[in-house]
């Protein structure tokens, strides 16, 4: 359900076509579908802007094909994340429209325009290993109609490449910073621009990185005001909160 589906069903009920408890029967039934091993929240959209994605990690093959379908048919976009190539091979065989996005393990359906963002929403990762999470990043935002620009491999070690994207980084209305190691890129991209910064703490490095608490916690403890924190490898959890500041 979204609001052109309210919109319409306010509409017949003002014209005389529907009668209110008629009206309020099919509201209680649409706001989601059952399955059985998943119930469908098609109403999200409505209440929050974004609609209901599918986390396909733990899922079967099966199942997330069975919840891609229905969201599909329901008219909006579709995004499942952590997705495997058998998953979207179950898919496709449903949905042949659904693209599989490799690095960032994603599948995606594009039939709805989403509103547009205000501005750029750039996505910055410091190393090559930290790409899958930044790809995550940028496909759940361009689905959700932002302007993305993508910035690769830009790590403290090697500030310079991180400076010749100076331009870039202070024309984004938003930012989304992922790193793994120590985690400083964040901060350091943080103290360039005048624009919040959404920091994705990755589970890259070595031993004492202890698959991401070392990053989480040096983001978690900066000291640039404009940053905040989402947990490690959450490049969608990141990727929302941009799009609903780059709506604002």
């Amino acid at each position: 359900m979204d609001r052109i589906r309210i919109e319409a069903l306010l509409i017949e009920v003002r014209e005389g076509r529907s009668g209110v408890d008629e009206a309020l029967e099919r509201l209680r039934d649409l706001p989601f579908e059952d399955l059985g091993f998943a119930k469908v929240d098609h109403h999200r959209s409505l209440r929050t802007g974004m609609p209901e994605v599918i986390f396909a990690e733990g899922k079967t093959a099966a199942q997330v094909a069975q919840i891609f379908d229905r969201m599909a048919h329901a008219g909006g976009n579709v995004l499942a994340t952590r997705a495997s190539r058998e998953a979207f091979e179950a898919v496709h065989a449903l949905e042949p429209r659904a693209k599989y996005h490799e690095t960032a393990r994603a599948i995606t359906l594009a039939q709805a325009e989403a509103a547009p963002g205000k501005g750029t929403l750039c996505v910055v990762c410091a190393g090559t290993s930290d790409l899958p999470i930044a790809e995550e990043a940028a496909v759940t935002a361009r689905l959700m109609g932002n302007t993305v620009e993508l910035i690769a491999d830009v790590g403290v070690a090697g500030i310079h490449r991180l400076l010749a994207q100076k331009n870039s980084l202070q024309s984004a209305r938003v930012l989304v910073v992922c790193a793994g190691m120590e985690g400083a890129l964040p901060t350091v991209v943080a103290g360039l621009v005048n624009a919040p910064v959404i920091a994705v703490p990755t589970s890259v490095g070595y031993g004492a990185s202890l698959g991401g608490i070392a990053a989480l916690l040096g983001m978690l403890n900066s000291c640039s005001p404009n940053v905040s924190v989402v947990n490690i490898d959450n490049g969608f959890g990141a990727a929302c909160i941009a799009s609903l500041i780059n709506h604002i």
